[in-house]
């Protein structure tokens, strides 16, 4: 979750549509059947974190951000979170990286980093942006470096010698939307444009229609492999 997010949703953010429905993707796709350490690389407030140990077995999580002023330490769901700036060796069982790879330009140097940081049979949970043509001032706002395809994504995994379980994509249903409103955009804007973010509050209605219609995919999340919004890939550490 990228922190120049958070300044715009503050509080809103656990009530919006867009991370509500991606939490409950990730945790449609994690079955966590035994307690969980976490590793939630790129963290930032460490919301899905803090969801995982609200709906799920897990009982730890550890968030590194390098943005983070400095080390802390704190309770959700009266569960421990530590929040820090780097960790070395972690007993972490599931790694997450949530909308973290775009940001880097060395996106399998990152994979092989934290893999090193833990046993085999971790599992990772990775998101990214997808689809170049979709790429907007949004991306330009959060200081992207690309956004991939299914395909894209499963061979940065693999080169990072991750074993891959399966990829999919989510946010099938708004694709559309996005798509007919961000080539619309590209049309109009003007050369000179500053990046801004398209992450809005919404009323508590557009958010629950948002929600609801999110919602309609996640029982036949695992076979889209079409399109949408966001690339989801679950491997294993071997």
């Amino acid at each position: 979750m990228d922190l120049k997010e958070i300044d715009i949703l503050g509080s809103e953010i656990t009530h919006h549509w867009y991370y509500r429905s991606k939490a409950a993707a990730m945790m449609s796709l994690v079955d966590i059947s035994e307690p969980a350490i976490i590793l939630d690389v790129g963290a930032g407030s460490g919301f899905f974190s803090q969801y995982l140990l609200g709906y799920t077995t897990a009982k730890e999580a550890w968030c590194v951000d390098i943005s983070y002023e400095a080390d802390s330490d704190a309770l959700a769901m009266g569960k421990p979170m530590h929040y820090r700036r780097s960790v070395e060796a972690v007993d972490a069982n599931l790694i997450l990286f949530m909308d973290v790879l775009e940001h880097v330009e060395d996106d399998v140097g990152l994979l092989v980093d934290y893999a090193r940081k833990v046993s085999k049979g971790a599992r990772f949970m990775i998101s990214v942006p997808a689809f170049q043509f979709l790429w907007s001032r949004h991306d330009e706002f959060l200081e992207h470096q690309r956004r991939y395809t299914r395909h894209q994504l499963e061979k940065v995994v693999r080169r990072a010698g991750l074993s891959l379980e399966q990829s999919v994509y989510y946010f099938g249903l708004v694709f559309p939307i996005a798509v007919v409103t961000r080539l619309v955009g590209k049309w109009f804007q003007s050369r000179n444009h500053l990046p801004e973010s398209q992450l809005k509050r919404h009323s508590h209605v557009v958010n629950r229609a948002l929600t609801a219609l999110c919602r309609i995919e996640l029982p036949v999340l695992t076979l889209n492999r079409l399109a949408g919004l966001t690339v989801f890939c679950l491997a294993t550490r071997t």
